[in-house]
């Protein structure tokens, strides 16, 4: 039986950063499992910008983020065993690790600490009671993301979305720039739940209408999705007859909120926290279970990577400290602190010819922008210079960021995250996917390798944003 002082499960973002931190502290004998083929956890299908600002002070897309940390956890040697899968976690001095993958069968690890790091889980439609059959072409967001961005397959041709939070709104525009038809985003709230700057790029750019206070209550088709009904529904949330619409479509795409991945937590004996629907733990991050400390989405749904990163660094220095100088009392039960959701209510009947929302700040203002007769422009709504700024830009010459994937020959992989070095002209951004949908390039490719030289005539080059070799 192998023997260490310390086990982190799960390699994403918040395990990377906790065995980070611990070796830091003096605890080098450490030891990751994941169970994914590669270190990176979710942020390796996430090939969208937007992660790191306050990290790396730098906006980085999902794999670039999970590079930076595998490169640091590689320089510090620390050791991690791939394709392995957790089965059971015991606290205690020792703690003991069940785990399985193809090489070594069942095995057992014994460790002083253990940090949970297993992330979080989109929920299913088993949760949301939509009546019909099971045909396929039902997923939920995060699935249909691994399929086109990890895998290179496409779900669907026509496409609904239900739930309009971050996950659900930029694959609403992913499914769009690969080709597929978009009919509407429905939210069974009266706002989004996504950030306005998705709304604004990821809906608005591509003419994906936003249906609030709409769900599907019913799913048509045996065999394959044919088609869903689409409801107004009523302040109680419940669908108002007689608004009944059919909407056709091959697929349904589920975004309905996350929720931490923590059935290792319970099969341990950790007590669960209601509200966070993650473990209970005190100011050391540690569970009730002796021994075992939570960090990251396991503990609580964060809103950026960042503040998993952040967070679980303390996990990994305050593992190394009860390896190196003992249990503590375990004290009072502290409840981290869970941003408030984003509520983002626009009225339908906005006029996106003369409004733009700022996405230069979360605030999100509504800007007016009216064309004078002498030419110039007479802009309203915004709170601060940098709004007046963003309006006249999207008003003569909107840019934005691609980030797209790339055919990869003689890989280990089918495709690898690309993105423009820098923003182009909105204008161009159908072409530029057209010269990266019939791109092929050669097998290994590391992150900054240029790609494609001059994109769609504009002078920017594509590069890589993920390694594969």
């Amino acid at each position: 039986m192998k023997t260490v002082d310390l086990v982190i499960i799960g390699g994403g973002p918040a395990g990377m950063a906790a065995a980070l931190s611990a070796y830091e502290k003096g605890i080098t004998d450490l030891l990751i499992l994941e169970r994914d083929k590669e270190l990176g956890g979710i942020l390796n299908q996430c090939i969208h910008n937007g992660f790191g600002l306050h990290t790396f002070r730098e906006e980085l897309t999902g794999p670039e983020y999970a590079c930076r940390y595998i490169d640091m956890v590689k320089e510090k040697r620390i050791p991690s065993l791939l394709n392995t899968m957790v089965v059971d976690v015991q606290g205690g001095m020792p703690c003991l690790i069940t785990a399985m993958n193809k090489e070594s069968g069942m095995f057992q690890i014994k460790a002083k600490a253990v940090v949970l790091a297993m992330g979080c889980r989109e929920r299913a439609r088993g949760a949301m009671n939509i009546p019909g059959f099971r045909p396929a072409g039902i997923y939920s967001a995060g699935t249909a993301q691994r399929y086109v961005n990890i895998e290179g397959r496409m779900p669907g041709k026509e496409i609904v979305v239900l739930g309009s939070g971050d996950i659900g709104l930029i694959m609403a525009r992913r499914m769009t720039l690969q080709g597929a038809k978009v009919k509407m985003v429905a939210e069974i709230m009266p706002y989004s739940g996504g950030l306005r700057r998705n709304i604004v790029q990821c809906l608005d750019d591509f003419g994906i209408p936003l249906k609030l206070s709409h769900t599907v209550t019913e799913i048509h088709g045996k065999e394959r999705v044919e088609g869903v009904t689409v409801a107004r529904v009523d302040e109680s949330l419940k669908p108002i007859p007689g608004t009944e619409r059919f909407v056709s479509c091959d697929t349904l795409l589920l975004s309905c909120g996350l929720i931490p991945e923590n059935e290792l937590s319970q099969g341990a004996g950790a007590q669960m926290d209601e509200v966070t629907q993650g473990p209970v733990v005190n100011g050391r991050l540690e569970t009730t279970v002796k021994g075992i400390f939570a960090c990251g989405n396991v503990l609580h749904v964060h809103d950026l990577v960042d503040n998993v990163s952040k967070e679980a660094a303390q996990a990994g220095a305050y593992a190394a400290d009860y390896i190196l100088n003992g249990e503590e009392d375990w004290g009072e039960a502290v409840r981290p602190k869970i941003p408030a959701k984003s509520k983002c209510s626009l009225p339908e009947d906005r006029d996106i010819s003369s409004q733009v929302i700022c996405i230069g700040c979360p605030v999100g203002c509504m800007i007016t922008v009216k064309k004078k007769e002498d030419g110039s422009l007479d802009i309203t709504g915004n709170t601060c210079k940098k709004g007046e700024a963003y309006a006249r830009s999207e008003f003569t010459a909107p840019v934005r960021t691609v980030t797209s994937m790339i055919c990869v020959q003689g890989g280990s992989g089918v495709v690898v995250p690309v993105k423009t070095a820098s923003e182009i002209p909105k204008e161009k951004i159908q072409a530029c996917m057209d010269e990266i949908k019939s791109a092929l390039v050669k097998a290994p490719v590391r992150v900054g390798d240029v790609l494609i030289e001059n994109v769609a005539g504009t002078n920017i080059p594509v590069v890589a944003t993920g390694n594969m070799d």
